[in-house]
C-alpha cells in the first residue's frame, strides 16, 4: 500500500454510460489500467477487452430499466459519459434525462454505496447555467423520466447547450443530498476534443478556441487527456472534491473572463449570460 493508491480503482466496480467511443471509451480504458472492473453502457458496439458490455438506448426509459437490470451488483463510480449533438432527436433525454434516470435507478436500489462517486461530462455549452437556474430548477423539481421529457416538451431544452445546463445545475443542487449519502458528485466541462463527435461536426466543434490554441502553441484535446481528471474526480483521491463543474479547456475560459486573451471574451460573457 502506497498513498498513491487513493488514485486507483482496485477492488471497486466502475459503470461507465456511454463508454464505446470518445472521451468515455478513453474512460473505460483508463479505469481497467487503474484496476477497476468496468462496465460500459452503450447504444453502439462496445469493443474494450476485460469489459462488460451492456446495450442501452438513453433515449428510452424501458432500455435503460432493462439495462440496469444487468448490472449486478454496488457501483463504486458511475461516468455518465454518453452524448449527443443538436439536431439528434431525443437530445433531452440522452444527454441529460437518461443520465439522470440511471442515477435514480442506482439510488432506489441501493446501489451507490458510501464512498462512491458520479463523474459527468459536460460542456463549456452549460457553463451559464448559474443564470437561468429558476428555470433550471423547476425543471429539476420533475420527479421521473417521464415528467422530465414532458417539461422539455412544454418549456423548450432539446437542445446541446440546454441538457448540458441542466447536467451543470444538477451536479451542483446534488452536492449536499449525495454527500449526506455518502456519495460525491462532479463533472468536467471540457472544451474542444478530438472525438467522433467531434470529428462529426468538425467546423463548429474543433473550430471554437483554435485562434486561443494556437496563441499558445497547444492542440484539441485528446479522449485521454478528458479522462484523466474525469476520473481522478470518482477517486478516492479527490475525497474532499464534490458538486463542481471542472473547465478543462487548457485555460480558453479563464483567458476570456479575464480579458487576458480579448478574444475569447465576448464568448466567455455570452456562455455566462452576461451580454
Amino acid at each position: 500500500m502506497t498513498l498513491f493508491d487513493a488514485y486507483r480503482y482496485d477492488g471497486k466496480r466502475a459503470l461507465v454510460v456511454g463508454g464505446a467511443t470518445g472521451m468515455g471509451a478513453a474512460t473505460a480504458e483508463l479505469l481497467l489500467s487503474a484496476g477497476a472492473e468496468v462496465v460500459v453502457m452503450d447504444y453502439a458496439e462496445m469493443s474494450l477487452p476485460g469489459a462488460k458490455a451492456i446495450h442501452v438506448n438513453l433515449a428510452e426509459r424501458d432500455s435503460i430499466d432493462a439495462a440496469m437490470d444487468q448490472v449486478d451488483g454496488p457501483v463504486h463510480a458511475l461516468f455518465s459519459c454518453a452524448g449527443v449533438a443538436d439536431g439528434t432527436p431525443g437530445i433531452e433525454k440522452i444527454n441529460f434525462i437518461g443520465h439522470r434516470h440511471i442515477v435514480d435507478r442506482l439510488l432506489a436500489k441501493d446501489m451507490l454505496p458510501r464512498g462512491s462517486a458520479i463523474g459527468f461530462i459536460s460542456s463549456a455549452a452549460g457553463l451559464g447555467w448559474e443564470a437561468n437556474l429558476p428555470r433550471i430548477k423547476e425543471y429539476l423539481a420533475t420527479p421521473d423520466f417521464d415528467s422530465a421529457v414532458a417539461w422539455v416538451a412544454a418549456n423548450g431544452g432539446a437542445d446541446y447547450m440546454s441538457t448540458k445546463q441542466a447536467m451543470c445545475a444538477y451536479v451542483s443542487c446534488q452536492a449536499l443530498p449525495m454527500m449526506k449519502r455518502g456519495i460525491r458528485i462532479n463533472a468536467i466541462c471540457p472544451g474542444p476534443t478530438d472525438t467522433p463527435l467531434a470529428q462529426a461536426n468538425k467546423e463548429m466543434w474543433l473550430g471554437f478556441g483554435a485562434d486561443y490554441r494556437e496563441e499558445v502553441g497547444v492542440e484539441a484535446a485528446t479522449p485521454l487527456e478528458q479522462a484523466y481528471p474525469l476520473v481522478f474526480l470518482c477517486s478516492a483521491a479527490a475525497g474532499s472534491v464534490n458538486g463542481i463543474t471542472l473547465i478543462t479547456d487548457s485555460g480558453y475560459f479563464a483567458a476570456g473572463i479575464t480579458e487576458i486573451f480579448p478574444a475569447a471574451t465576448p464568448v466567455a460573457n455570452f456562455l455566462l449570460g452576461r451580454m
